[in-house]
């Protein structure tokens, strides 16, 4: 039996859809705003929706666009509006929607757009997630705004990061749909022109300037020089400063166009209070995908993990959510389960490699022992002064040494 979502805030009508849809054979859930449609849409998996546009609390429309942002657009959606125009009509099925049904509805008009919506085959849900599914958070938004304006006036963007960083959240958000990607970082030939052919139109990534070897820097020169050709956008990532980047051997030219247009996106460390949606999306959009299997965070495993010093990032917290989630024996995780994951994870990434130069594996110790404290201690730099025992002009110059950034909660 096919189950079926109605969205509408005029009871009236919600219960006259459900007793001709009911009279069909159809499974009716009802929803009467647009938070009880999310809630719904993630609760019951209905096989189609129908979404009023108008609403008191937020439009069908906007409604719509989270779900195919967030990559729930899995099920047809038809719209319905007592007071809809040709422009709205246009907008919802640009963004998805398989019909737009105008009020009152006519009985048979209604039962064919549903019939044919549920022949239809089942959407994919996108591979990726990105900063448009988070729609509650003031910080994720402004970030994409952002990322936004600038890939409006240029190719080439540098994203400043330290612990906790989000850059292929980023990335994958200036990425259009259905384009290809190039994460030029696992590449490791000489990149040849048929492969930017290939990904023509598409994203150029980079987790970390610091990890490309030579050959691969050439590869990033290459590229760039072709951007407009190829008309490609790369997001690149450091953890260095440029000073660092030339000490280390890199082109002067390369390293000055690179840090020509750049951006410091707030890390996790700096997000502890937007984790919670953060991992209910992941966990949502891993469901979805048939990545795991369907399951919940109680309250106190959200709060756990909100507590977890996050500090590989956005990769980090998804790989965590993902393993939580495929490791789980019920259908809901506790707070143990997290807080036994994530303690087993933090001993494991301590640990050093042995077969470095003296100097090397001193350098990584000192990296890895301030950034632990430094995620401890929220990124405040007075505490850890205190903590590690260094006077702050000292501290400062030691951080920049490891390439280590500073958030912008540093002072608080």
């Amino acid at each position: 039996m096919a189950k079926i979502l109605v969205v509408d805030d005029e009871i009236g009508i919600r219960e006259l859809l459900r007793e001709i849809l009911c009279d069909e054979g159809y499974d009716v859930v009802l929803a009467e705003n647009a938070m009880s449609a999310r809630a719904a849409r993630q609760a019951a998996r209905p096989d189609l929706v129908l979404l009023d546009i108008w609403m008191p609390d937020t439009d069908g429309v906007t409604v719509l666009k989270e779900w195919a942002a967030s990559g729930l657009l899995t099920m047809p959606v038809i719209m319905m509006s007592g007071h809809g125009t040709i422009d709205t009509a246009v907008e919802a099925i640009r963004f998805g929607a398989l019909d737009f049904l105008e009020k009152p509805i006519a009985l048979q008009k209604l039962l064919a757009a549903v019939k044919r919506g549920l022949q239809r085959q089942p959407n994919k849900a996108q591979a990726h997630l990105t900063l448009a599914a988070f729609t509650r958070s003031t910080p994720l938004r402004d970030l994409r705004k952002r990322l936004e304006q600038i890939n409006q006036k240029s190719r080439l963007l540098l994203l400043r990061v330290g612990p906790g960083s989000l850059a292929e959240l980023c990335a994958r958000s200036l990425q259009t749909a259905g384009t290809p990607w190039l994460d030029l970082g696992v590449l490791m030939q000489p990149i040849e022109v048929q492969a930017l052919e290939a990904a023509r139109g598409g994203q150029v990534f980079i987790e970390d300037l610091a990890q490309l070897n030579r050959s691969q820097q050439k590869n990033l020169s290459f590229v760039i020089d072709r951007l407009d050709k190829y008309d490609l956008h790369l997001l690149a990532a450091t953890t260095r400063q440029a000073e660092a980047l030339l000490q280390d051997g890199w082109d002067p030219l390369l390293v000055r166009r690179l840090f020509d247009v750049a951006l410091v996106p707030p890390s996790l460390l700096e997000l502890k209070d937007e984790v919670p949606e953060l991992v209910s999306q992941l966990l949502q959009h891993l469901s979805e995908s048939g990545e795991v299997p369907v399951c919940t965070l109680t309250t106190g495993a959200l709060n756990a993990l909100r507590n977890s010093p996050w500090g590989g990032g956005f990769v980090e917290l998804k790989a965590a959510v993902k393993s939580l989630a495929l490791g789980a024996l019920e259908e809901e995780i506790t707070a143990d389960e997290v807080v036994r994951f994530v303690a087993r994870a933090s001993t494991a990434a301590l640990a050093l490699p042995l077969d470095l130069p003296l100097r090397e594996a001193r350098e990584t110790f000192e990296r890895l022992y301030f950034e632990h404290h430094l995620q401890l201690e929220d990124g405040n730099i007075t505490r850890l002064a205190d903590k590690t025992g260094l006077e702050r002009t000292h501290l400062y110059r030691k951080l920049k040494q490891l390439g280590i950034q500073v958030g912008r909660r540093a002072e608080a």
